[in-house]
């Protein structure tokens, strides 16, 4: 058989190929070649185009040599053999020192630059900022920490995860914003590793967040970072505030004994049910949440006020021109909306919330209430409740457990979910923890479908919670999103059809989805992470009000409420907010604000006003409601 002949060109090039293979001397003498083939040739033209050039040949092929060596930095000397080769061999010597002292620099000024990008340098900073994790709450934390430093001049939120440091900074910068005066440093590593914590300066942190990953086994992931902790702060003799989130209660015992004794450990998926369902029995109270927990509006704070020592609690509640008092903090116990008559201590805090800590100061408001626009009836009665769940995840166990510790003696709830065995299973179990006092029944059907949907009169339902499924192993934590929208497109369009709307709760994952949703601007939308991350934000610049939002959260404590304003004042009357808060204190209850109908589609806020002044007038209407703190 007859082998077909390569072509010249194709075995020239193999052969280059080949010994370049060789390595670096091969390399360089190639390089030689090349430069030797231009330099010689080009130096040749000069001295034969010069008109000064020598008339010998021997002269001019000196004068080329000369000209090559000045180019190449090879002397360039003239005469007898062994001249030129010494001139030669000095100037390869000096080429030879520079180009390893150029190689050693460079190396070390590489090595040191790729050891920045890195992040593996120690952060030199005190009272900052640690967070330990990388999630969709990291954007929420570090964007609440800058808003909160808003006011100081050297503020530094350090960020360690095991991700690559520039695209970090980036991911940061990009949905974070402006910085101000905060300073923010990423370093990268694996958060379990206490030598790589130490790049972070725990030691002198003013606190250290530890937030939970992306990943299946997310919370023994944050048990082992703050074991990790625990480690790299061993033999320092301060260590600073910690706040951490797990999903799964089981392991919050465990997280809780690796924080250590000043540890603050939140429970993200109880806490999400909670306002799950606080939200569906209350339309927009999600949008009160929202105004509480962040730093752009009005917050909690702690306040000492000596000249109350001894008045009645229920005093306080017109004391503050510009700030709502909610209870008050005991021996380290909150004692939110306590009755009236109870005595405040000397030792007592008053919780109270206000635009900032220097912006709550007295004056009575006392004058300011009119008593004969105030409602005199008894309040709305409360019924039982219906309830439709749509789709199943892990956090619906916990939803069905808050509505049957919340609403009223036969109420109902409908679940809606897939027939897969293990929901199936895991909504018997609901059903059997879930007592007498709650109907739950399982109805089998793909909730994106619309034939699924149309078979259930919706309208006939209290509220609707939208559920995503749990992300499957190997799916995007963001994928369930995409059937949650699918849903609310269908709900929409039933909406449509009837010319009503639907009180409708919908879980996200992806705060960037919200944009994506066919729903109000003014709707009810749980972004789990979003409202985790707010929360260890707001616990992280003061750790006493961990208590507080326990309680505000808990299934059986006080908690914000949001109810009609004609359960307060006339409707169709204008009067003063400190005429509502008189009115709420009657009541038993600390009126902290209002959600005005007429504003609900138009405000930044969707009509929730927290803290007006005492002094603002308005006109009630019978569509308008008070969020209060009190009972259910």
């Amino acid at each position: 058989m007859a082998q077909r002949r390569t072509p010249f060109g194709g075995r020239a090039r193999y052969w280059f190929d080949s010994t370049l293979a060789r390595g670096a001397p091969a390399l360089v003498g190639w390089m030689a070649l090349l430069c030797l083939a231009i330099v010689v040739p080009a130096s040749a033209v000069l001295v034969w185009t010069d008109p000064d050039a020598p008339a010998a040949l021997t002269d001019r092929l000196a004068e080329v040599w000369h000209l090559t060596g000045e180019t190449l930095r090879l002397g360039g000397a003239t005469g007898a053999p062994l001249r030129v080769t010494m001139s030669v061999l000095l100037a390869l010597v000096a080429l030879l020192y520079v180009s390893t002292l150029v190689g050693l620099i460079t190396t070390a000024l590489t090595e040191r630059l790729t050891e920045l990008r890195r992040g593996r340098s120690t952060v030199l900073e005190q009272g900052h900022a640690v967070v330990l994790g990388w999630s969709e709450q990291v954007f929420t934390v570090v964007s609440e920490l800058v808003a909160a430093n808003a006011n100081q001049r050297r503020a530094a939120v350090v960020v360690l995860a095991d991700r690559d440091k520039t695209a970090m900074e980036e991911a940061l910068s990009t949905k974070v914003g402006p910085l101000g005066g905060t300073r923010l440093i990423c370093r990268s590593g694996p958060t379990t590793d206490p030598a790589v914590l130490t790049l972070t300066s725990p030691a002198t942190a003013g606190v250290v967040l530890v937030l939970p990953q992306d990943e299946p086994d997310a919370d023994a992931e944050v048990v082992k970072t703050l074991l990790a902790l625990r480690a790299a702060l061993a033999g320092e003799e301060t260590h600073p505030p910690v706040v951490a989130a797990v999903r799964d209660d089981r392991y919050r015992l465990a997280a809780g004994l690796a924080a250590g004794p000043g540890g603050i450990v939140l429970e993200s998926d109880t806490v999400t049910a909670r306002l799950i369902v606080q939200a569906a029995r209350r339309p927009g109270l999600s949008l009160v949440h929202q105004e509480l927990l962040d730093f752009a509006g009005d917050e909690f704070y702690l306040i000492a006020e000596p000249a109350l020592a001894g008045r009645p609690f229920g005093d306080a509640l017109l004391s503050y021109p510009t700030s709502c008092v909610v209870g008050m903090m005991r021996e380290g116990t909150p004692l939110l909306n306590p009755p009236a008559q109870t005595p405040i201590a000397p030792d007592d805090v008053l919780i109270v919330i206000s635009r900032d800590d220097d912006t709550a100061w007295l004056d009575d408001c006392a004058e300011l209430v009119e008593k004969a626009v105030m409602a005199s009836g008894p309040s709305t009665p409360a019924r039982p409740e219906r309830v439709l769940l749509l789709g199943w995840n892990r956090r619906a166990p916990l939803i069905v457990d808050q509505l049957r510790r919340r609403v009223r003696p036969g109420s109902a709830v409908d679940v809606v979910a897939d027939g897969r065995e293990a929901t199936v299973r895991q909504v018997s179990e609901a059903d059997t923890h879930s007592g007498t006092d709650l109907t739950l029944t399982l109805h089998h059907g793909d909730i994106t479908r619309p034939e699924t949907l149309k078979r259930l009169d919706v309208h006939s339902y209290d509220s609707v919670i939208v559920l995503g499924q749990d992300p499957a192993p190997g799916q995007r934590q963001d994928e369930p999103d995409n059937r949650t929208l699918v849903t609310l497109l269908l709900l929409r369009q039933l909406e449509e059809a009837t010319g009503r709307e639907l009180p409708v709760v919908t879980e996200l994952i992806d705060d960037r989805n919200r944009a994506l949703a066919p729903i109000s601007p003014g709707a009810d939308v749980i972004i789990s992470g979003k409202l985790i991350g707010l929360l260890m934000a707001q616990i992280s610049q003061n750790r006493n009000l961990a208590a507080v939002f326990e309680e505000l959260f808990s299934a059986d404590g006080t908690g914000v409420r949001l109810m009609p304003a004609t359960d307060y004042v006339l409707p169709g009357c204008e009067t003063s907010f400190a005429t509502v808060v008189a009115a709420a204190r009657h009541r038993g209850e600390c009126a902290i604000g209002y959600r005005s109908h007429d504003d609900s589609s138009t405000s930044p806020g969707h009509g929730v006003r927290i803290n007006p002044p005492k002094a603002e007038r308005r006109r009630w209407s019978v569509q308008d409601a008070v969020v209060v703190v009190g009972k259910d």
